[in-house]
C-alpha cells in the first residue's frame, strides 16, 4: 500500500468467489488485501480499527456512516490502526467533534490504510453471512479482474495462520508500576483497555512478548497472570499452548480473553474451529450460566472452542453461553483460579456489561496471596 489519496478515485472490492463491488477512495491510494469480516457495531470505530485482532482482516462496516466524528488519542487500543482494509457505505472526510484530534480520513492516511466507499454495505455483509468468511482483495489502482484474482491467488488463509508474532511487542514493559497486585500481561495482540482496567483496580501490570515462557514469566513473580485477545488460528500455537498450560497447573490465577480464552481452552485438551464469519460487533447477547443473567457483550473473533470436546472434558466447566448460536463464551477450570471468556469484558467504547469479570480476577488474586502467606 503506498501513496494517498485524492479526491473522486475509483476503487473496487474483490471477493474470492469472485464477487465485486466497485466504489470510491478513502484512506490511502494501493492495495490490499485480507480476510474479508464485517462489524455490526453503531460506534466505537477508532477502537475498532486500532484492536490488533483485526490483524489481515479487511473490515466491513454494517453501520451506513462512518468517520463523522473523527477520532481522539484517548480511543486508540494499540500502536496504530491494525485492519488490512476499510469498506463502508458513506464515509466522512470532515469531523465534528468537541476535543478531537482530527479526521478520520487523515488518520487512515497516516497509517497508509486503503479503503473503500460507496458500497451497498448490506448486500456484502449479507453475501458473507450466507456464503461465509474469504479472503479479499481491495484496489485503487488494479481494476484487471484477472489480475486481481491472481493477487488473491497468493493469500494465505486465515485457518492455520500464527499472527500473534507479527502484532505483539518484542520487549517486555510497564504499563503502570503503581499498584497493590502484580499482574503479567501476555501480549498475544492487546487492546489497551484491558491493561487500563486492570490498572484501575490496583494492579502493577507488566506486558510480554507473546512468546514469552512460563519461567520467564515466574521471574516478575506475578500474583495474577492475564492472556490477551490477538489475531489468527490458537490451534496453531503449540509453543504457547504448552507455556498456557505450565502456567495453569502453577496455581497462580488465570484470566484469558478472546484469542486468551481459546489457547487457555487448548490447554486443557480442549479444541478449536474456524466459524463460518464468526462474531463482530458490540450488541451480542451472553448467559452467565453461573449468575443466570444475561449480558450485552463486544465480540470480535473468527474462531470457537469447540461443543463436542467441552462435552468430553471433566476438567473444565462452561460459564458463559453466546444466546445467538449457543457457542462457548467462557469458560472455568475445575480446582483452579482459572477462567476465561471468548468476549471483551474491557470494551471501550463499550458496552461494559462484563466489567466484573476483572472484579472476579481480583478478588481470585487476592485470595491465593492469603493463601500462599
Amino acid at each position: 500500500m503506498q501513496g494517498l489519496r485524492r479526491n473522486d478515485i475509483p476503487a473496487i472490492l474483490m471477493l474470492e468467489d469472485g464477487t465485486v463491488f466497485k466504489g470510491k477512495s478513502l484512506g490511502a491510494l494501493g492495495t490490499s488485501v485480507g480476510e474479508i469480516a464485517f462489524n455490526t457495531g453503531m460506534y466505537g470505530y477508532q477502537e475498532i480499527f486500532t484492536d490488533p485482532s483485526y490483524h489481515r482482516q479487511m473490515l466491513v462496516m454494517a453501520t451506513a456512516h462512518i468517520g463523522n466524528y473523527g477520532v481522539h488519542e484517548n480511543e486508540v487500543e494499540s500502536s496504530g490502526v491494525k485492519i488490512a482494509g476499510l469498506v463502508v457505505r458513506n464515509f466522512s472526510t470532515i469531523a465534528s467533534r468537541v476535543g478531537g484530534a482530527g479526521t478520520l480520513q487523515d488518520e487512515l492516511e497516516k497509517n497508509n490504510l486503503v479503503g473503500i466507499s460507496d458500497v451497498d454495505t448490506r448486500a456484502l455483509v449479507r453475501h458473507i453471512r450466507e456464503n461465509g468468511a474469504m479472503n479479499s482483495v481491495l484496489s485503487t489502482e488494479v481494476f484487471d479482474i484477472n489480475k486481481l484474482k491472481s493477487i488473491l491467488n497468493d493469500v494465505p488463509s486465515m485457518d492455520g495462520l500464527e499472527l500473534s508474532s507479527e502484532v505483539s511487542v518484542t520487549e517486555p514493559y510497564d504499563f503502570c508500576v503503581d499498584g497493590d497486585y502484580k499482574v503479567a500481561l501476555l501480549d498475544l495482540g492487546l487492546k489497551r483497555s484491558i491493561a487500563t482496567c486492570l490498572h484501575e483496580r490496583g494492579c502493577q501490570v507488566r506486558v510480554f512478548p507473546w512468546d514469552t515462557t512460563f519461567s520467564e514469566l515466574s521471574k516478575w513473580e506475578p500474583d495474577g497472570i492475564m492472556l490477551s485477545n490477538g489475531p489468527g488460528d490458537p490451534s496453531v500455537m503449540t509453543s504457547v499452548i504448552k507455556e498456557v498450560k505450565n502456567i495453569v497447573s502453577s496455581g497462580i490465577p488465570v484470566f484469558g480473553i478472546c484469542l486468551g480464552h481459546q489457547l487457555l481452552s487448548l490447554s486443557q485438551g480442549l479444541t478449536t474451529e474456524k466459524m463460518f464469519n464468526g462474531h463482530r460487533g458490540v450488541n451480542h447477547p451472553v448467559k452467565n450460566l453461573m449468575t443466570g443473567k444475561c449480558e450485552i457483550t463486544s465480540q470480535n473473533h473468527g474462531f470457537v472452542v469447540s461443543h463436542e470436546s467441552v462435552k468430553n472434558n471433566k476438567d473444565v466447566v462452561v460459564t458463559h453461553i453466546h444466546l445467538n448460536d449457543d457457542s462457548i463464551a467462557g469458560i472455568k477450570v475445575k480446582d483452579r483460579p482459572v477462567f476465561s471468556v471468548q468476549f471483551h469484558p474491557e470494551a471501550s467504547a463499550g458496552p461494559h456489561d462484563s466489567r466484573y469479570l476483572f472484579d472476579e480476577f481480583i478478588e481470585l488474586i487476592k485470595v491465593n496471596k492469603q493463601l500462599t502467606v
